[in-house]
Order: structure tokens, then sequence, then C-alpha cells
């Protein structure tokens, strides 16, 4: 597995920090050269703020002129594009009835257009290459309903019918487009909005005791569930949400584990 990306290039969005670094970091393990374009991929010297050899490029999804440039000038120090994927994304609170327009309009412009626009900018390198690949970031929140985030679920439902379409757009050009539907992962993000509440401790507990398997999803799940979609041994596989949710869609326990004899638990 360290070498079946050799010779293959990727550029992750919102590569900085979280599933996005995870992505990067595993990425280039395993043979492939990896920018990272995120609004924080730079430091204010203009030096990168990944580690290498990771490559850090600045760039702005919800910006068209800023995404373009970024593109261009991740595919140039790569030498080209295979491999994309579209991570960058941000949260919204709220329902239908006290979200405001505003905030559907910045969560959107971030979760779908985002993808778009890179979309859009990398196509044309990803049709030279004989391996390309788009992997969008999906979430649980595409097809389970989650208390007080219509704004955010209704997005990456966006996400989930893009990643389709493109599949089916872009198939006859020899490019596979996936995503993966994770549940909640234990990112610097989540954190911040765990520690934000009255009782940080109880919050994360409660986050956690909701999934099946009792825990967060990590990102290095995410990012090795990523890994195996844009690598030789999916060829055949586009047009595919893969979850990484610990059981959340599909298995519903009806009583404590831990009640269950030892070789029946998860």
């Amino acid at each position: 597995m360290s070498g079946e990306l050799t010779g293959l290039t990727a550029l992750v969005t919102g590569g900085a920090s979280g599933i996005g670094l995870a992505t990067a970091r595993m990425l280039a393990a395993r043979g492939a050269a990896v920018a990272c374009l995120d609004l924080n991929a730079l430091d204010a010297d203009g030096r990168p703020t990944v580690p290498e050899p990771l490559i850090g490029v600045y760039g702005d999804v919800a910006d068209d002129t800023s995404v373009d440039a970024a593109v261009a000038e991740a595919a140039e120090r790569l030498g080209g594009l295979d491999i994309l994927v579209n991570n960058a994304g941000i949260l919204g609170r709220g329902t239908v009835e006290s979200g405001g327009l505003d905030e559907w309009k910045r969560v959107f412009d971030v979760n779908v257009f985002g993808m778009v626009r890179v979309a859009r900018a990398a196509l044309p390198y990803l049709r030279r290459s004989e391996h390309a690949s788009v992997v969008n970031m999906c979430s649980l929140g595409a097809t389970v309903g989650l208390p007080n985030a219509a704004v955010y679920c209704s997005s990456k439902g966006a996400v989930l019918a893009l990643t389709t379409a493109m599949a089916a757009d872009h198939l006859h050009e020899g490019i596979r487009v996936n995503c993966v539907t994770p549940a909640p992962v234990d990112t610097p993000w989540v954190r911040r909005l765990v520690d934000a509440a009255p009782d940080p401790q109880a919050a994360f507990a409660a986050v956690s005791g909701r999934q099946p398997n009792g825990r967060l999803v990590t990102p290095e799940e995410v990012a090795t569930a990523i890994c195996y979609l844009v690598g030789p041994a999916a060829g055949s596989t586009t047009g595919v949400s893969l979850p990484v949710d610990g059981g959340s869609r599909g298995v519903l326990l009806s009583m404590d584990p831990r009640l269950l004899p030892a070789r029946s638990r998860l």
C-alpha cells in the first residue's frame, strides 16, 4: 500500500488541518505528490504551514479568482493533477425558520459552490490524466436528519447529488467521481464546537455516545476511505457514497451493547 500512488499528483482543499491534512499526509505516504489548498496554507510570511513534503497553496474556495489561481499554481508545481479531494467545508446551524438566508448563502457558497469552483478549475488537468479521480467530502447529514442543522444537511445533500451527477458527466472522460459520508469526526473543528458548550466534557460524551460504535470517527479513518477511492483498487468504482460512520446509517442498537454476550459485541 505504501507505494500504490507513486507517480500521481493530488490536490486537497482544506488540507491544512483536520481531515484534509490527514488525507494529504496519507496520500503522500502512499507515494503521491500532494498540494494543500487552504486559507491557512501559508503563514504571515508566506511560508507553508503544512509539513514537508506537502505543498501549501493559499486559496479561498468561495472566490472564483482565488480558486483559479490556486489550482493553476498547484498543477504547475505538481506537474499536473490526477487526484482532487474536495474537502473544504464549513458548519451551519439553525432550522429553516431560525437560520437567516445570508447564513444559507454562506454555507452553500463554501460547501457546494466551492466544490464546483475547484472542480471546474481542475477538470482541464484531470482530463490529461490516465488515473483521474475526484472525491467530494459529504456527510452523514446528507442522508440522516440532524437537529438544528437544516442548512448544513441541505448543503451536504447537494454534495451527494453533485457527486453522482459529476460521475455521470465525466465517466466517458475517464474521470471517476465519488464521495465519503462520515459521521462526526474528531477534528479541531468539532473540538472547538464542543469546547463552546456549557459543559464541554458532557457535550463530547454525548456526541460520542450517539454513535453506534461509541466514539467519533478519526480523521485517519476518513483518509483511508479517500485513499481507497482514488487508488487503483477502486478503478471500477464511481458515483458511490462510502460511509465512514461507525454504523450510524446501518446499525440500530436496541439495547446497551455491554449487556450482550462478548462474542456479539461490536
